[in-house]
């Protein structure tokens, strides 16, 4: 009766971690991140146990010493569930819970309850239910008693082993049927997704927030879009982890006619679940297609690097490969020195200090994504005629106009403009030609 449910909101709470060789957890508080997280699903953290082992006890994972302390723990604090800091078997887990009868989670299981927690979209609910069922399902015997109680037929003797077995089939076979229905859903929606982005990319230049959870993304996006004028960001953001788990898109006026999609996306985190960074395809849809992606590092974290790097590897899986990487240092204004911040720089040539709070650095950040944009500005000069409307409104609000000579039913108009914009004016059929001096990359297809 102890997992009738995995919600742990204002629950007592103990939290345990087991320091095996190369776990990435950090050697001066190795309990830091799953604190957070429990504090984030709604616990309240009486207490916790650490054990250091060459590898875990295959019955209980910590050792049986742990588990009998653990128990008195429990008791002692009246904790009503256990958190461990690593991923456990069914098994592992119904043991556990035999000896301490308390409920026992696992650090997946409490990052899905704060997914479940936070969803507010259709498409969020979706994808949060489907990674809740990839992890119980191979669970279901180990986790669920009822599975295992006999559905009929006499209390004990012969003939009373199949309709129990059968209760786990059909339990089993309900499993799977949802799935498949909630991957087809979820598929249907990638595919809106899919299509949104692709159609998004060809009028604009689309750039997304990547990130650790809780690196200040939402804060930036929110500060980005109001200093430009476009209203507000409307992003939720607030000082826990995984404060956003859909992605929200406005457009970022950048000034002197420069304008680009921006996303928020959901953040990280080490050890992120391998079926929820699957089931949360299509949130990511926007990191994958994206033009260029803003990295935004906590740079007060004391674990700045190594979430830098767990930012990485989790870009390289789920194929982002593709978008150049800007990596912007956040949260400046909680350095008490700047060695740190000039340490950072040097390993990360060309990222940029900022503090999406007091909006010091935000600048650079502006002139860095419409240089981005532009992909490299030229000075020419373009002849068309004044009757293609649609080409000079674009000029007009795209480029930089420095100079206008109306002869008859055409305009000559001289231009800084950006690589990028030149070949969207080209790609829109225009009548405009190139004329006087010009570089030959600029001219690309273009007739003189």
């Amino acid at each position: 009766m102890q997992r009738e449910q995995l919600a742990v909101q204002r629950e007592r709470a103990i939290l345990v971690g087991c320091l095996l060789p190369n776990d990435g957890s950090d050697p001066h508080d190795p309990l830091s991140e799953l604190r957070s997280l429990a504090d984030t699903a709604g616990a309240i953290c009486c207490d916790q146990l650490m054990q250091k082992l060459s590898k875990p006890n295959p019955k209980t994972f910590i050792g049986k010493g742990k588990v009998e302390e653990l128990k008195m723990m429990c008791e002692v604090h009246d904790a009503q569930v256990v958190i461990f800091d690593n991923d456990l078997s069914p098994s592992q887990i119904g043991n556990i819970e035999k000896v301490i009868e308390r409920k026992v989670l696992d650090r997946s299981e409490l990052i899905l309850d704060i997914f479940a927690a936070r969803a507010r979209t259709h498409e969020a609910r979706l994808q949060v239910e489907l990674a809740q069922l990839e992890y119980t399902y191979p669970r279901l015997r180990a986790m669920w008693d009822h599975l295992e109680r006999i559905a009929g037929g006499s209390p004990v003797g012969i003939g009373t082993r199949g309709p129990g077995e059968q209760q786990l089939e059909v339990d089993r076979r309900i499993v799977q049927r949802k799935k498949a229905q909630l991957k087809r859903e979820i598929k249907d929606v990638q595919g809106r997704k899919t299509r949104e982005v692709q159609a998004r990319n060809k009028d604009f230049y689309t750039v997304c927030l990547v990130g650790y959870t809780n690196a200040g993304k939402s804060t930036l996006f929110n500060t980005a879009i109001e200093v430009s004028g476009d209203g507000e960001g409307g992003a939720y953001a607030d000082d826990k982890l995984f404060a956003t788990l859909s992605t929200r898109t406005r457009k970022w006026d950048l000034g002197g006619g420069d304008a680009v999609m921006l996303s928020d996306t959901v953040g990280f985190v080490r050890n992120l679940p391998h079926h929820l960074v699957a089931s949360f395809k299509a949130t990511l849809e926007e990191a994958v297609h994206a033009d260029l992606l803003l990295v935004v590092l906590d740079v007060s974290h004391p674990r700045a690097e190594h979430q830098y790097r767990t930012v990485m590897d989790v870009l390289d899986e789920i194929d982002a490969t593709t978008p150049k990487r800007l990596l912007l240092l956040n949260k400046t204004d909680l350095l008490t020195h700047n060695a740190d911040l000039l340490v950072i720089q040097q390993e990360h040539p060309g990222s940029i200090p900022l503090s999406a709070k007091t909006q010091d650095g935000l600048d650079a950040v502006i002139d860095a994504v419409r240089a981005q944009a532009r992909g490299g500005t030229i000075d020419l000069s373009l002849q068309l005629s004044c009757g293609d409307g649609k080409a000079i409104h674009f000029l007009e609000n795209r480029a930089n106009v420095l100079e206008r000579n109306y002869e008859g039913d055409t305009v000559t108009m001289s231009v800084r403009i950006g690589k990028r914009q030149l070949d969207q004016l080209h790609a829109m059929g225009s009548t405009a030609v190139i004329v006087g001096e010009f570089e030959d990359e600029a001219k690309g297809g273009w007739g003189r």
